[in-house]
């Protein structure tokens, strides 16, 4: 087993003796955190990538100590227990809230794309009967924040916004994050007779864009939103 995924400079010599047997035994208690969700919504609530989680389940790596409090947070779980196995051996519940990530990409005008390895920045905190009420599971959604004012009116500057990534085909007229030309934007999307998409911005200042039929493959979806300082399904 190795005991960090990077360089030796990520390995931090523990100021007390350490029970390796339960370092061994960090897989099933990441198991044990994870629950029922599985390892590609994890990992995305994490931050890291899908093969890292695989690779921690499987015992064949360990965690830096960056990752570790990042997958701990994501959990809900002491990072002390998470590592060691040293108590409280609990899971921390709270049956009232969900906890859904915040990256630090940024949805702009031309200035940043999507990217597997943002980092978590915080957990933002929604209760579980609200997103129940509007048929999100915790799993699939990710905050990130807005830049510009091409949906002023709606989504203003710095606003944070909620995508539901599970939803990632245009199934009707609603505000998307979208990743066109490497660059990531919240716009309306509405699809046209021709089989087209207008790309649409709620401040008129901005002109609107026109994805045709053939050219519809450029066009990403990542995700519709669903929140930004309120609903807007």
């Amino acid at each position: 087993m190795s005991y960090a995924e990077s360089d030796e400079s990520d390995a931090v010599a523990p100021e007390h003796p350490i029970d390796l047997g339960e370092i061994g035994r960090f897989s099933k208690r990441l198991l044990k955190a994870m629950g029922l969700t599985k390892a590609r919504a994890f990992a995305r609530a994490c931050g890291l990538s899908e093969g890292a989680i695989r690779s921690y389940l499987s015992g064949e790596t360990f965690p830096t100590l960056d990752r570790l409090a990042q997958i701990a947070s994501a959990a809900g779980v002491d990072p002390m227990w998470l590592a060691f196995g040293t108590e409280p051996a609990a899971v921390v519940e709270d049956d009232a809230h969900a906890f859904i990530p915040l990256y630090d990409a940024r949805c702009s005008a031309g200035h940043g794309s999507w990217n597997e390895r943002a980092r978590v920045l915080t957990q933002l905190a929604f209760t579980k009967y609200s997103l129940r009420k509007k048929g999100l599971n915790p799993a699939n959604l990710s905050c990130l924040r807005n830049d510009g004012d091409s949906m002023k009116g709606l989504i203003e500057d710095d606003d944070t916004v909620m995508i539901d990534e599970s939803r990632n085909t245009l199934e009707g007229e609603g505000v998307y994050v979208i990743l066109l030309d490497d660059h990531l934007y919240a716009k309306r999307l509405q699809r046209q007779f021709d089989g087209s998409v207008s790309i649409i911005s709620e401040n008129k200042a901005y002109h609107d864009m026109l994805v045709p039929k053939e050219q519809l493959a450029e066009l990403q979806i990542i995700g519709r939103v669903v929140w930004a300082g309120g609903w807007l399904i």
